[in-house]
């Protein structure tokens, strides 16, 4: 849906994800969406140098966080929360992290 405005598929499911989580490294989402490693970190780099991210070190992985000083930030973010809404329930679910596991005998 925002891939036009964005410039690629991988750009929406990086900024949505991060959207949904705050924060987020390079391979947790590319491996969340089953995609390569490489676009993953091409658009995080990307957006943090237009300065929307920031990166930080915990341990051995590069975290990237959304920048607080960044201008636009609550309007790219009310617009992340407006096109979240108008995913269908299946997409939606995409954008989801399960905490325990299922309940025995309900649907996939």
């Amino acid at each position: 849906m925002l891939a036009p405005l964005f410039g690629s598929v991988t750009a929406e499911r990086v900024l949505l994800y991060l959207s949904r989580f705050d924060e987020g490294y390079a391979r947790g989402i590319a491996q969340h969406f089953g995609t390569a490693l490489a676009p993953v970190q091409k658009q995080l780099a990307k957006f943090e140098t237009a300065g929307i991210l920031v990166s930080a070190e915990k341990g051995r992985t590069l975290l990237y966080l959304w920048n607080p000083r960044y201008p636009f930030l609550n309007e790219l973010k009310a617009l992340l929360a407006k096109a979240y809404d108008y995913l269908t329930p299946e997409e939606q679910e995409r954008y989801t992290v399960r905490t325990r596991p299922r309940r025995r005998g309900k649907p996939a």
